[in-house]
C-alpha cells in the first residue's frame, strides 16, 4: 500500500515538474516575429562601435559582466534593456544595424538602430567627434530595412510581419541633458516648454513615419529621473538629486503621455502602445533601495572623482566589486542589475508603471 502511495506521489511530482517546465518554455516562447529598437545609449548594442564618436563603450570596464567579460559597445557592465526585452519576447538580441557592412541583411528577427548620445532632435550632440545616429536617421535606416523585407517576402507578407513586430522606443534623455547643460545655450532661445514642445512634435512626426512604414505595436519608455544620476548630483554640494533636471523630465513625461493619447485617438487600431513610467519606478527604487536588494543610490560603480561621476568609465577608472547593489554603473547609465529589475517590472504588468496597454496584451494583439 505504501509503495502504491509512493509511486502516486512520485507521479504527481513528475507531472507538476513537467507543467512547470512547459510553463517556463511558453513564457520564453517567441511572442513576436521581430523587434526593432530605436533609441540612445540605454539600448545601444554596438552601433557606435562603427562611428567616429566620443560616445563609445567598446573598452573596459564596460562589459565586465557580459558573457565572456568583454566590452561590446553597451554602456554598462553587462546586458542592457534591449537584451532583456528580447529575452522576454523570445528573440535573440537585435544586432546593431551598422554591423551589416554589405547593407543587404534583411534582419528577419529585428535590428537595433539605437545609438549612444542620440536624441530626438537632429541637433542633439551633433558636433565634431560626437557623431550619433539621431532619431530621424534611425527611422531612415528602418525604411531601408522595410524595403529589403518587401523585396524578400513580398509586400503582403512584409506588411503582416511588421504589423506583428514590436517597436521599442527609448530616447529623449540626451535632448534634456543638453538643455540644462552648463555648456548649452539652448535655454537662451527656448523656454523649457518650447523646447519640450519641439521634442514632442519631432517625436510624433517620427512615430507617424514608422507607422506609415508598417509599425503597429510600440513600447514607449519614458525618461527616468535624470537629476538623480551621479553626474547631476554633482550640481549640489549635498549630492541630492538635481531638482531642475527632474522637474524638466517630469514635464516632458506628462506631455509625452498626452501626445501618445492623441496619436492613439487619431490612428485608433493602427497605433497600439505600452507606456513604461520608468521615472516613478526609479524614484521608488532610489528612495527604498533595500526593498529591491540595492545599497548604493548616489555613487556610480565605475568612474573617477567624486561619486565616481566626474568622468566616464574608462580603463584607468576605479570600479566597484559589488556591482549588483549599485543602481548606477557610470555617471548616467544604470547597472545590469537595475536594468534587469526595470524590464522585469515592465513584463510583470505592474499597472502603477505600465499604462495604456500592458505589454503582454500588446504582444498578443
Amino acid at each position: 500500500m505504501a509503495s502504491t502511495k509512493t509511486k502516486l506521489l512520485n507521479s504527481c511530482v513528475l507531472i507538476i515538474a513537467i507543467l512547470l517546465i512547459l510553463q517556463f518554455n511558453m513564457s520564453r516562447a517567441q511572442k513576436v516575429p521581430a523587434m526593432y529598437v530605436l533609441g540612445d545609449s540605454l539600448v545601444d548594442v554596438g552601433n557606435n562601435n562603427y562611428l567616429e564618436t566620443f560616445f563609445r563603450a567598446n573598452f573596459l570596464f564596460n562589459g565586465i559582466d557580459f558573457p565572456g567579460g568583454k566590452p561590446t559597445g553597451r554602456f554598462n557592465n553587462g546586458k542592457n534593456a534591449a537584451d532583456f526585452i528580447a529575452e522576454n519576447v523570445g528573440l535573440p538580441t537585435p544586432p546593431p544595424y551598422l554591423s551589416d557592412s554589405n547593407k543587404n541583411n534583411v534582419f528577419l528577427q529585428g535590428v537595433s538602430f539605437a545609438s549612444g548620445g542620440a536624441g530626438i532632435l537632429n541637433s542633439t550632440n551633433d558636433h565634431p567627434y560626437n557623431g550619433t545616429i539621431y532619431l530621424s536617421k534611425q527611422v531612415g535606416y528602418f525604411y531601408e530595412v522595410q524595403q529589403r523585407l518587401i523585396k524578400k517576402m513580398g509586400e503582403s507578407a512584409a506588411k503582416e510581419h511588421l504589423t506583428n513586430s514590436l517597436f521599442a522606443i527609448v530616447i529623449g534623455s540626451n535632448d534634456l541633458f543638453n538643455y540644462f547643460s552648463s555648456k548649452s545655450k539652448i535655454h537662451l532661445t527656448k523656454s523649457p516648454q518650447e523646447y519640450i514642445d519641439l521634442m514632442l512634435s519631432t517625436l510624433s512626426n517620427q512615430l507617424m513615419q514608422i507607422q506609415g512604414l508598417g509599425g503597429r505595436k510600440y513600447l514607449i519608455v519614458g525618461i527616468g529621473p535624470l537629476g538623480c544620476t551621479p553626474s547631476q548630483r554633482l550640481q549640489n554640494s549635498s549630492e541630492n538629486c538635481y531638482d531642475e533636471a527632474n522637474n524638466l523630465t517630469t514635464i516632458y513625461n506628462k506631455a509625452l503621455q498626452s501626445m501618445l493619447l492623441k496619436l492613439k485617438s487619431n490612428l485608433k487600431e493602427h497605433f497600439n502602445y505600452s507606456y513604461f513610467n520608468v521615472y516613478d519606478f526609479l524614484i521608488d527604487l532610489i528612495q527604498n533601495p533595500t526593498t529591491y536588494g540595492f545599497l548604493e543610490v548616489k555613487s556610480a560603480c565605475c568612474g573617477i572623482g567624486r561619486l565616481y561621476a566626474e568622468g566616464p568609465c574608462i580603463p584607468i577608472s576605479t570600479y566597484c566589486p559589488n556591482r549588483s547593489d549599485h543602481i548606477f554603473w557610470d555617471e548616467v547609465h544604470p547597472t545590469e542589475a537595475t536594468t534587469k529589475l526595470l524590464v522585469n517590472t515592465l513584463f510583470n504588468n505592474t499597472k502603477q508603471y505600465v499604462t495604456s496597454m500592458n505589454l503582454v496584451n500588446l504582444l498578443a494583439l
